[in-house]
């Protein structure tokens, strides 16, 4: 990390399976600390669409990496509303779709595209100075020093249930497909979607997005840096 550290700094990482409620938890708790807010997650889907456009194999390492290394990668970092462009194109709505959902652990899996994105996340991170991060590997990888790590879950079921509805899909297909993204991003060699040793881990399957906030506020404040 930089040597110039903005004054105020707070970093909160935020890690879990996907359906936990990391994006919507992270953009309120963001907004709510007048902090920047990161989706690590969009920069991995927004390398998997270009990757797709390309027509690489999936399974070609070598190919992928140069994809991701030549792609013009642009995400903002505001709670309220921000864009996802690659080479120009907004693709905020494409890479929510199933080709990318379908395609994203394959390419996070791959070493050189983890390198590359963690190495701009950590500069995203340092130049931020107050900023929320959600992904797999933030409080393990990206930011082992944040100022609050939480690893956030919830119930198998909840998380179907969730995602179902936001993307208006069967709920059976939809667990399937978690598990799925579970069992390869928690075993893959290179930063596993895993939780830190010192973070707090919360269930949100009975919490509303609002009592969510307001424990992480309120850790937030124990720890004096809300």
């Amino acid at each position: 990390m930089g040597e110039n550290i903005p004054i105020g700094r707070c970093v909160v990482a935020v890690d879990g399976p996907s359906g936990s409620g990391k994006s919507t938890v992270s953009r309120r708790l963001a907004t709510s600390l007048g902090a920047r807010y990161l989706d690590t997650g969009a920069m991995y889907r927004a390398i998997t669409w270009a990757v797709l456009r390309s027509g690489v194999d999936l399974n070609d390492a070598h190919a992928v990496a140069k994809v991701a290394g030549e792609v013009d990668l642009r995400i903002g970092t505001d709670p309220e509303g921000y864009a996802v462009t690659a080479d120009g194109v907004n693709v905020e709505t494409d890479i929510r779709g199933a080709d990318v959902t379908a395609a994203v652990s394959a390419v996070a899996a791959v070493p050189a595209v983890r390198a590359l994105l963690v190495a701009r996340q950590r500069d995203m991170i340092d130049k931020a100075g107050r900023i929320v991060v959600e992904g797999r590997d933030i409080g393990s990888v990206v930011a082992p020093d944040a100022d609050l790590k939480v690893y956030l879950t919830a119930s198998a079921a909840a998380r179907a249930a969730r995602r179902s509805a936001e993307n208006a899909a069967d709920v059976a297909a939809t667990a399937a497909d978690l598990a799925r993204r579970d069992q390869l991003d928690s075993t893959r060699k290179a930063d596993p979607l895993a939780q830190a040793a010192d973070a707090v881990v919360l269930d949100s399957t009975e919490l509303g997005i609002d009592e969510v906030v307001a424990r992480l506020r309120e850790l937030l404040t124990e720890r004096g840096v809300a």
